[in-house]
């Protein structure tokens, strides 16, 4: 496996995230790229339920997210999002880091997540795949550096030899700078994310949306109304509705099963 990002459709993929402004590759084009992206595709693992895995080679990517308008997890979201970064001029270095899980736990390198350097130098963590409380915009890469977004807050900041990333009180991941990341790398934490029976997300199904002030989960959607998910038919109509994402009626059907499995 190569990055291979001269095979990326770069027009399909700004407008697929709805950008239309500036391409020069500076921090305010980071800024608005980022956010486009995390608010227009989805985070979700249906096809890790479904059995299917998850190929992470560009042209895999940008078929699922882009063409067919689905959504993917941190792997999917943030290698397509690395290759239209370079293509548009930045300078990108991908990482893997370790879940903390709101704790100081060593767990295995399984997040992908990236820092990237623009026209006027600096450099900012990037990073639209998460889920969960992850980062809506970019932030500087140094020790201290904060963001908010109306109740949202996020910091970044060293700890021994760590960055680690922050949401509010809750320490997402941290990872090293300095570890270099591989291709091979990224197929082997991505074999373990979409296959091991002991990977969350091949045991609950997520699918999230985010928008500039509200965060969309499947579990609430179930809270709130679960008769709306309890036909294959609606459970197709909420996840385009709610969440942007296009199934066809015969995956929802086998998904439905495995709705109750949502934590």
């Amino acid at each position: 496996m190569t990055w291979d990002i001269e095979k990326l459709d770069l027009d399909a993929y700004l407008a697929r995230i709805g950008h239309d402004g500036a391409r020069a590759p500076s921090a305010a084009t980071l800024r608005a790229v980022h956010r486009a992206h995390v608010t227009s595709i989805p985070f979700e693992n249906l096809d890790v339920v479904l059995g299917r895995g998850v190929p992470i080679d560009l042209e895999s990517l940008q078929d699922k997210l882009v063409r067919r308008r689905r959504g993917g997890y941190c792997h999917e979201h943030n290698l397509l999002f690395a290759a239209a970064l370079e293509r548009l001029g930045f300078r990108v270095t991908r990482h893997l880091a370790r879940i903390r899980l709101g704790g100081r736990f060593h767990l295995a390198r399984t997040h992908a997540t990236l820092t990237v350097e623009p026209e006027e130098g600096g450099r900012w963590l990037a990073d639209v795949g998460f889920g969960g409380e992850g980062l809506v915009e970019p932030l500087p890469f140094r020790d201290g550096a904060t963001a908010r977004l109306g109740e949202w807050a996020w910091r970044l900041g060293r700890d021994g030899d760590f960055w680690e990333l922050r949401a509010g009180d809750t320490a997402l991941y941290a990872f090293r700078e300095e570890e270099p990341q591989y291709p091979s790398d990224f197929e082997v934490a991505n074999h373990y994310v979409a296959t091991s029976p002991r990977s969350p997300f091949t045991r609950h199904v997520l699918a999230q949306r985010t928008t500039p002030d509200a965060r969309i989960r499947i579990e609430d959607v179930m809270r709130e109304d679960a008769g709306a998910v309890a036909t294959a038919p609606g459970l197709v109509a909420v996840l385009r509705d709610r969440f942007g994402i296009e199934l066809p009626e015969r995956d929802a059907a086998e998904l439905l099963p495995r709705l109750a499995t949502a934590p």
